[in-house]
């Protein structure tokens, strides 16, 4: 597989101090597996910024500053976008491939509708499907040559043979994303992104949403809701004042906000 670059240069030693990991000794699996785990930790998925009227950039310079020095998280484009930066800076072989998400489990979604990544490592053991842009996903990076299921904390994921040489990805049994193999540069999504950030048919133009991986569970806000999911539990608190949920965000999250996002 042909990779591509976006590198730009960063503080690495910032980025890995931004999801809280120390510097790989070496761009293996298992180092990617603590990257990818962290980062979902780290950094929300969240579209604050569509809704705080901000312009969404896809720009590395810009992905950076946003997650690393403003501590901002991002929606598929740039949470994808900006990992990339940092593992290829770690030395590990980066692809960004677009999807076409599941509608329904027949109705698929425009093209470069999601930014994924297929990462080759030292070890020579990938290459890897790394997704730290999908919500609710695998917890860490899936085999993209395996066949048979892989059991994650984030649920049980197959991969499996599609037309034309995709690839598509279930999770639990339910079809999640169809990835196409031929890799991108990230000016490619720039369209798609535009149309997800700006466009009322778009679900990321609705209503803020802001999301992360917290330990073995899931600690989101959705409008003036924080929403706590465990395995099969959902436990739900109002946020019922512009300054309750100014504090939930700073604290769950470590987002302030000067002003709240429209539609919370």
């Amino acid at each position: 597989m042909r990779f591509t670059s976006d590198a730009v240069g960063m503080d690495v030693n910032a980025y890995l101090d931004r999801i809280g990991v120390a510097r790989p000794g070496a761009a293996d699996a298992e180092h990617l597996r603590e990257l990818h785990r962290a980062h979902l930790e780290a950094v929300p998925f969240e579209n604050l910024g569509i809704h705080l009227g901000e312009p969404i950039s896809l720009d590395p310079d810009d992905l950076v500053d946003k997650v690393v020095r403003r501590r901002r998280g991002g929606f598929c484009y740039e949470l994808n976008g900006a990992f990339a930066l940092l593992l290829e800076a770690l030395g590990y072989s980066v692809a960004r491939v677009g999807a076409r998400v599941f509608r329904t489990p027949d109705q698929l979604g425009p093209p470069f509708d999601h930014l994924a990544l297929l990462v080759g490592t030292a070890d020579h053991d990938g290459p890897w499907l790394a997704d730290v842009g999908f919500g609710r996903h695998s917890t860490y990076p899936l085999l993209l040559g395996s066949r048979t299921g892989q059991d994650d904390p984030g649920g049980r994921f197959t991969l499996a043979d599609a037309p034309d040489g995709d690839v598509d990805v279930f999770r639990d049994g339910d079809p999640q994303y169809r990835i196409e193999a031929r890799p991108r540069a990230l000016t490619d999504f720039a369209p798609t992104c535009w149309w997800q950030a700006t466009s009322p048919e778009s679900h990321f133009t609705r209503a803020p949403v802001c999301s992360r991986l917290d330990g073995d569970a899931r600690i989101s806000i959705s409008g003036r809701t924080l929403i706590r999911t465990k395995g099969g539990a959902r436990e739900e608190t109002p946020l019922p004042s512009d300054d309750a949920l100014r504090a939930a965000y700073r604290e769950h999250f470590g987002i302030t906000l000067d002003r709240l996002p429209g539609g919370a």
